[in-house]
């Protein structure tokens, strides 16, 4: 839903005459990303299940050591790992050997490490919440061709102008929300 409100309202339709741009292409990835589902879904249910079942450092409550500062330290150790573990996944996805099989399509699989997170770190079950919405409307924006990222913050964060260059190059901007890796 969000994604499609944001190709209707805020993505750039000028992307659509660039030479790159494929026919059906909109068709395409949704056909794609429809594919994926089932995917993703083996790969981080049996990380759900784990978490439900108590094997995760997920916790409540806001006190002690784990107050306010802790919590906030842990978005951005939550975005800073995620992001260092996508980087890597990612820049192994476009590997030769490995591109044509599994990543050509799109971004298949780039799920597993905000999963993986909570079983390592300590983070509150709110907090994960809230970043998971969070990555998901990254991942939207990241896409939508809206390219204003504050200037001091642009060569630091991913936004849609290095997401856009790593679709039409290949070659870099791996990341999700940073560029810190490349």
């Amino acid at each position: 839903s969000f994604a499609t409100l944001s190709y209707v309202f805020v993505f750039d339709h000028r992307l659509r005459k660039h030479p790159l741009f494929l026919p059906n292409q909109v068709r395409r990835e949704i056909v794609h990303a429809s594919k994926s589902i089932p995917w993703m879904t083996l790969m981080t249910t049996p990380i759900f299940v784990l978490e439900v079942r108590g094997y995760s450092r997920l916790y409540e409550g806001v006190s002690g050591v784990r107050g306010w500062m802790f919590n906030a330290a842990s978005m951005l150790l939550f975005l800073m790992f995620t992001d260092a573990l996508i980087y890597w996944i990612h820049r192994w996805l476009h590997h030769r050997l490995v591109y044509k099989h599994i990543h050509k399509g799109h971004h298949t699989w780039k799920g597993l490490p905000y999963h993986i997170y909570p079983l390592l770190f300590p983070l509150h079950k709110i907090v994960y919440l809230v970043l998971f919405v969070f990555v998901n409307l990254w991942t939207i924006s990241i896409h939508d061709g809206d390219y204003r990222v504050p200037g001091i913050l642009q060569p630091l964060i991913n936004g849609s102008a290095h997401h856009t260059d790593h679709h039409l190059f290949y070659n870099y901007n791996y990341g999700q929300y940073f560029t810190l890796w490349d």
